[in-house]
Parts: structure tokens; C-alpha cells; sequence
């Protein structure tokens, strides 16, 4: 029996349907390539949740498919700042409760905006980190953007 997550949890609690899809981890590759090729799925549905800070909004959140990487300018543009970066590793615990191969946008520790790629909305599902390591949530598109009140952006 797959273990409950707080992002499954919040998502039980609203009614939304998913899949909890168990994987294994490689601790020295916590990459969304490798979550999919152990999920034997493209690539392009497997999403990375990434955290940012910007210079005048402060944090938001960015879900990109793994085979990409956000580009900074559109982020900080759609974010409403001049400029914005990655955070640092070492922030993402404290920030958001989630380490790095394990971060969720559902159930962070306070309400950042979320900004999520418009190729999502091609796929009647994706998988996003259940914010642990080794279990992703398989949700449909449309009720993770609905859920977490995401923007959805040519990121």
C-alpha cells in the first residue's frame, strides 16, 4: 500500500480524482527523465515543479514538462517582475516543505502563485511529484489547474 501523501490528502479532501504511481528513486539522478523512463511514459507528461524568486513578486512556481527548461525572461514577465531565478536548493525545504525530486505544487507551505506550460493542457493527464521521492500523481490537467488556481502560459 502506497503511502498518503499531503498533496494526496488535500487532493481526497477536494473530491479530485488521481493515481499515486510509485517509481524508483536514484538518488544520484533525480531528473524527470529518469522519472519517466521508470514510469515508461514521454517524457513531455512527466512535469517538473520548479521555484523561483522574482524581483519585485517574490516566489512563484513554474510547471514545466520535463524535457524542458523555464525560460527565465517569459517566467518573469508572466510573474509580472523585471527578473527572477531559481532558487537555491538549500531554500527549497524551509520555503515550500519539499525537497528537491519531491516537490509538489499542491500542498506547499503557503500559496505561491503557479504558473503551469500550456502543453499541459494537450494530454488528458500528466504526472506531477506527490512531494516525495519515488511517487509522482497522475491528475488530469484541467483539475491540477483548477485546483491550485494555475495560470497556464507558453512557459
Amino acid at each position: 500500500m502506497t503511502q498518503k501523501t499531503n498533496a494526496a490528502r488535500l487532493l481526497d479532501a477536494a473530491g479530485i480524482k488521481y493515481d499515486l504511481i510509485p517509481y524508483e528513486v536514484d538518488e544520484n539522478n533525480l531528473d524527470a527523465g529518469h522519472v519517466a523512463a521508470q514510469l515508461g511514459e514521454d517524457l513531455d507528461r512527466v512535469f517538473k515543479t520548479l521555484v523561483l524568486r522574482g524581483d519585485k513578486s517574490g516566489l512563484f512556481v513554474c510547471v514545466v514538462p520535463g524535457s524542458t527548461e523555464v525560460d527565465l525572461k517569459v517566467a518573469a514577465k508572466i510573474s509580472g517582475n523585471k527578473n527572477c531565478e531559481m532558487i537555491h536548493v538549500k531554500e527549497l525545504l524551509p520555503l515550500t516543505g519539499y525537497i528537491r525530486g519531491g516537490c509538489s505544487p499542491i500542498g506547499m507551505k503557503k500559496p505561491y502563485p503557479i504558473f503551469i506550460h500550456e502543453s499541459a493542457e494537450l494530454y488528458d493527464y500528466i504526472y506531477i511529484s506527490a512531494g516525495v521521492r519515488g511517487l509522482q500523481i497522475r491528475i488530469s490537467p484541467a483539475d491540477l489547474i483548477s485546483f491550485v488556481g494555475a495560470g497556464v502560459y507558453p512557459l
